[in-house]
């Protein structure tokens, strides 16, 4: 009985672990501002999007068509959460601050802290891969050290 109950202690403590784990992993929005923005032009959006999830340390990463729009907003307030940091691949940062500042206050989030804006208009595919791999760098130094993925 003894040897059981340490097997299911060992495994939740692994399990809680695992779970802390994933829990500082940053989430990867982009969004594509309807896929019709010149902006985005040289990259192909598909290609970085799967690079991004699977090659970089991110929880996921997935395209919104439009989140400056009333869904995109909708949107945002169903899905953040607190405890989380969201990396926005889009428009310039300044516009992603006055565009989201509603969504993350709802959510109980500091746009100052939780939201990581990046700009990945007029670049190559390649180009915004290597953008993201480098503010994820950035965040982990700044962070002291700690891996973004846990």
């Amino acid at each position: 009985m003894l040897l059981c109950s340490s097997l299911v202690e060992g495994k939740i403590a692994t399990n809680m672990m695992y779970m802390a784990d994933q829990e500082k992993k940053i989430g990867f929005i982009m969004c594509v501002c309807t896929g019709k923005c010149p902006g985005f032009s040289k990259m192909d959006i598909w290609d970085f999007i799967n690079r991004v999830r699977v090659e970089l340390p991110v929880e996921y990463g997935f395209i919104h068509p439009q989140l400056c729009e009333e869904d995109g907003d909708r949107f945002l307030s169903d899905f953040l959460r607190p405890g989380r940091k969201y990396l926005i691949g889009a428009c310039a940062p300044n516009m992603q601050k006055k565009m989201f500042r509603d969504a993350f206050k709802q959510s109980n989030l500091d746009i100052e802290k939780d939201l990581i804006p990046l700009d990945i208009r007029d670049v190559t595919t390649d180009e915004a891969v290597k953008a993201v791999q480098k503010k994820l760098e950035e965040i982990e130094k700044r962070d002291g050290g700690k891996k973004v993925d846990g």
